[in-house]
């Protein structure tokens, strides 16, 4: 046994005898069996567990798929106890996380009937498994018309409860399940936390938060003519890979967050079942990134991926924050979020004729240019009336005026309805510093437009010096071909990787602000219980939206190449991936309106018809992620609790940054000084024409030397991969880091057709 997994092991049994001196209450922990060591007297492991380990009443999940072990209502005393026996590798305890809340195809070079849509009968082979808050099944985006014969290797089910018949199952969404039992058990203690209100949910896979709906509709939604909301974004709203089948796995409760255990248990059912495709819009609710063998996102995907099957995650919604991005294990593909070229305008004009510019998606009654006294609540310098929040706005003052509200703290669309409440007739809602000019359009209750925060800063002091000033606020609907598109979104979660530097993270960016897509019927378009609006398809943004895009561009990738890994399906995807936006300029960062860098949209962003024929990938095997684990120092009792197998590490130590990775990370120590560099290894795999030539083109970071060793790949029919080397240099008095502590270059090998490109990143840090 290494020593790091012994102090593992002793370190989560200080951990327990810590909490237990603190506490005797029950809590469910998740337990890492090796199950090679079941003793045979017992027919299955659930007897083994039931009889050596715990109750039967208290276990909730028992995992043998993509993880070997149970979950179980333990004291603190009972757990520590628990981690003694030989068999057993690890325990932790069960933790919440949260979700990462019709033109996007045509955005990413989707045009129909040519290139990838029509080579690869849409997808139609192909089953995504979406984990989120279930499936309106009764969306048009979700009919089964002409929709062949359901795959003959799906093995999974269509799960009945509450207003979910065996009926709601069909061609188009061959399965669905529901996992509640974490759930259940945190609302057992105390009722604290968790618990699923019955009032407000269904006991089932139908969808009362319209979240899931919303991402399985993006990933694979079938063609639904005249689509909008309310009015606005109308036209086709079609997924990405529209014939695409669906397996529901609700993992998430409306207003309650999804549990580790219900997370891993789906995992263990998807992969059974038979899905080719992971969605999971879900990430850690801290925004602060558990250590992979800790982490069920991490652990059920790596038992995924090893078996073939590709998993899309969201980057989060922390940014523009650096280091906020999360799903950072290098078997996961992490998305984060740009914006698309249609908007939702919106002014607000003061009475000195001057225009702000803003977006809305409000739907009611407009204000048709007549002119309201303008209230800055904030002004008195009371926080909870700055931000509008419940029962912070007096009536006298408020009624019949435009009121501004800042955002933070509360839902953009709960501050409206405050102001409504007070008798507002309209609202300005401005953005604070740390979100800059990033502004989302919401489907407001009453008259209101967002502003970046300059606007709201100038329409403050205006109403300071001239405390008679009115506004109108004049919504100018839908505008489609925006220019620049795509920007990176202001909320997407940033590099670096907070766990591993030298893994480049987010992977790429996909369309993320503003996606039109299908709705559940239980809730209003702004979710707001007092919301009594139903809409058949909703308008909504974050890193939730793009990562579905993914899973749909993986699934006809998978469609058009059965035989590709999902390492080689995302290096497709990345070293295909755009640098520019629709003016043709370099992608810009919308929260600072300078260009963005890797840190921002890793290797660019989704353009999937160059996917469809990359070239060259990057592949990876199971052992190159064992290597991985290795060379971050794992021992091989913490490798075997994500690898479920026992693994040997190389005698010499492999470095990190030598995973086969599409992106390149180079980390220099930040004290040294004179000149240092470092040799990365990669190795190329031809899937294009047999006798390719590819040569390599560098574009240097400023101050760095890369050079490649050999400068050209000449492959056949019999060498389909090779290897090649590059050194990095930098001398330390020349190097002068950007904002976000790094520069940047790239590394392309071009065959005259194909651009086969990987981002450079180089920086200089404390090493983690």
């Amino acid at each position: 046994m290494g020593s790091q997994s012994l102090h593992l092991q002793l370190f989560l049994l200080l951990l327990l005898v810590a909490q237990l001196s603190a506490d005797q209450t029950a809590r469910t922990y998740i337990v890492r069996v090796d199950s090679s060591s079941k003793p045979s007297v017992f027919p299955t492991h659930f007897h083994w567990y039931t009889a050596e380990f715990t109750e039967p009443a208290t276990i909730l999940h028992v995992y043998d798929t993509v993880f070997h072990g149970f979950s179980a209502v333990l004291t603190p005393f009972q757990a520590s106890s628990v981690l003694k026996h030989p068999s057993i590798l690890a325990a932790f305890e069960d933790r919440r996380r949260e979700l990462h809340t019709t033109r996007s195809p045509q955005f990413l070079g989707l045009r129909n009937q040519r290139g990838l849509w029509s080579e690869s009968d849409y997808g139609s082979d192909v089953i995504i498994g979406v984990f989120d808050t279930g499936i309106w099944p009764e969306r048009r985006s979700f009919s089964d018309l002409n929709l062949g014969p359901v795959p003959k290797r799906w093995r999974g089910t269509c799960q009945t409860g509450v207003r979910f018949s065996a009926r709601n199952c069909n061609r188009k969404i061959v399965g669905a399940r529901y996992f509640d039992k974490g759930h259940q058990a945190a609302s057992g203690f105390g009722g604290i936390i968790g618990g699923i209100n019955e009032t407000i949910e269904f006991r089932s896979p139908r969808d009362a938060d319209g979240h899931g709906t919303h991402t399985a509709s993006t990933a694979a939604g079938r063609y639904a003519f005249k689509a909008s909301m309310e009015g606005y974004a109308a036209g086709i709203a079609k997924g990405v890979a529209p014939k695409a089948r669906l397996a529901v796995y609700k993992v998430c409760w409306k207003n309650a967050g999804c549990f580790d255990s219900d997370i891993l248990a789906a995992f263990d059912s998807a992969v059974n079942d038979g899905v080719d495709v992971i969605s999971i819009s879900i990430g850690g609710g801290e925004g602060i990134s558990s250590p992979y063998y800790l982490d069920p996102i991490a652990i059920g995907a790596y038992g995924a991926v090893s078996r073939g099957i590709f998993v899309s995650s969201s980057a989060g919604n922390d940014g523009p924050n650096g280091m906020s991005v999360t799903n950072l294990a290098p078997w996961l593909t992490t998305v984060g979020a740009g914006t698309i070229d249609r908007d939702f305008p919106a002014d607000v004009i003061l009475s000195n004729g001057r225009k702000f510019p803003g977006v809305s998606l409000y739907s009611g009654e407009p204000l048709n240019g007549k002119m309201h006294p303008l209230i800055y609540p904030g002004k008195t310098g009371v926080l909870s009336a700055s931000l509008c929040m419940e029962n912070s706005l007096d009536p006298n003052e408020v009624r019949g005026k435009i009121v501004i509200c800042d955002r933070g703290s509360s839902p953009r669309v709960a501050k409206g309805l405050v102001v409504k409440k007070a008798g507002g007739v309209g609202m300005i809602l401005a953005n604070g510093v740390s979100n800059g000019e990033g502004l989302v359009g919401d489907a407001h209750l009453i008259p209101a437009c967002a502003v970046g925060s300059a606007e709201g800063d100038e329409i403050k002091s205006y109403l300071a010096s001239n405390p008679a000033a009115t506004a109108t606020i004049n919504f100018r609907g839908t505008v489609i071909g925006i220019k620049p598109a795509p920007v990176v979104a202001s909320f997407s979660a940033r590099g670096p990787n907070g766990l591993n530097p030298e893994i480049l993270k987010p992977d790429l960016i996909a369309p993320g602000v503003n996606i039109l897509a299908a709705w559940t019927d239980a809730v209003g378009p702004t979710g707001l219980d007092s919301d009594t609006r139903r809409s058949e398809f909703n308008i909504l943004s974050g890193t939730s939206m793009a990562c579905p895009h993914v899973s749909g561009a993986a699934a006809l990738l998978k469609s058009a190449h059965p035989d590709w890994s999902p390492a080689a399906i995302r290096s497709a995807i990345m070293t295909t991936a755009s640098l520019t936006d629709n003016s043709f300029d370099p992608m810009m960062d919308e929260s600072s309106k300078k260009r963005a860098t890797p840190y921002d949209f890793g290797a660019g962003h989704l353009n999937l018809d160059l996917a469809m024929d990359p070239g060259m990938v990057y592949d990876l095997s199971n052992n190159d992620y064992v290597n991985f684990l290795c060379a971050i120092e794992y021992g091989p009792k913490t490798i075997q609790v994500i690898t479920r197998s026992p693994v040997n590490c190389p005698m010499k130590k492999p470095m990190p940054e030598n995973l086969n990775y599409p992106s390149i990370a180079a980390l220099f120590p930040s004290g040294e000084s004179g000149v240092s560099s470092k040799t990365f290894f990669r190795m190329v795999t031809n899937v294009g024409e047999a006798n390719a030539v590819y040569r390599v083109k560098v574009e240097q970071p400023k101050g760095v030397m890369v050079s490649v060793k050999p400068g050209k790949l000449v492959f056949s029919e019999k060498l389909r991969k090779q290897g090649y080397y590059v050194t990095i240099t930098i001398d330390s008095k020349n190097l002068v880091l950007d904002d976000s502590g790094a520069v940047y270059g790239a590394l392309s090998w071009m065959d005259g057709k194909h651009v086969v490109r990987s981002p450079i990143v180089v920086t200089q840090m404390e090493p983690l």
